[in-house]
């Protein structure tokens, strides 16, 4: 007897309970409806469609999520940071809101123990960690309202992640650091991508960076950004001193 695929990954009772369980520990109560929750962890890599034929995948939640995630840190920091300036409120939003920082917020929530996938989760990268968390955001805004997404969002993100004065000396994007500096130095910058000889089964990509034609660093990364921003990072603390304390 054929068993459909959509049938293959349909909850079982147990497995709903345990993900209704693991969801109000992270929320702090009961969801009114399961059915968001489990759209915010669901991977397209199951095929799954709704009841109008429609791809279930998380990512969708994780559009809106990061919305009002956005909407959220921006009334925040109106609110707490009254001497400052948009530039200023931007800049922190965008630490706050980075990768960097909701993928490690991800990852002590456990979010990726929660998603239903055919693919290991060991091949997705990091982002993964902080993707769900939007998604999350997404699923708490539809089941319960604007308020009790704001409310979630202090619970999980603000209160516990969120700390100005750490936060002004932290840096979102070492490239724009270097970038920066090096036109406030008239400097000239080269990132050069080089073929990678290595043997890794993922692709990678090498880069080299190159200012007033001399190399300061190089690293290798599973994407060019990656690769770009790493070498920035190695740069940045090469040059830390001229950088941190310019003459």
């Amino acid at each position: 007897m054929l068993i459909s695929i959509r049938n293959i990954f349909k909850p079982t009772a147990k497995n709903n309970e345990a993900f209704s369980v693991s969801i109000r520990k992270i929320l702090g109560y009961t969801p009114k409806t399961l059915l968001y929750y489990r759209k915010a962890f669901t991977h397209g890599s199951i095929n799954q469609k709704d009841s109008s034929g429609n791809p279930i995948s998380y990512e969708r939640l994780e559009f809106i999520g990061d919305a009002l995630l956005s909407a959220v840190i921006a009334h925040y920091l109106f609110e707490k940071v009254l001497n400052a300036d948009e530039g200023y409120l931007t800049k922190m939003r965008s630490k706050i809101v980075s990768r960097e920082h909701l993928n490690e917020i991800g990852k002590e929530l456990k979010l990726s123990s929660l998603m239903r996938t055919k693919i290991p989760i060991t091949q997705f990268g990091d982002n993964i960690h902080g993707n769900l968390l939007e998604a999350l955001i997404g699923a708490v805004f539809l089941d319960k309202g604007y308020a009790a997404c704001e409310k979630f969002i202090y619970k999980r993100v603000i209160n516990p992640h969120v700390d100005i004065d750490q936060l002004e000396g932290k840096v979102i994007s070492y490239k724009s650091l270097i970038i920066e500096w090096c036109q406030k130095e008239k400097k000239k910058f080269d990132f050069q991508n080089q073929k990678d000889a290595g043997q890794d089964i993922l692709k990678h990509f090498s880069v080299k960076l190159l200012i007033d034609g001399k190399t300061i660093s190089k690293a290798r990364a599973t994407s060019k950004k990656k690769a770009e921003e790493k070498v920035s990072k190695r740069a940045y603390f090469v040059l830390q001193g001229k950088i941190d304390n310019p003459s």
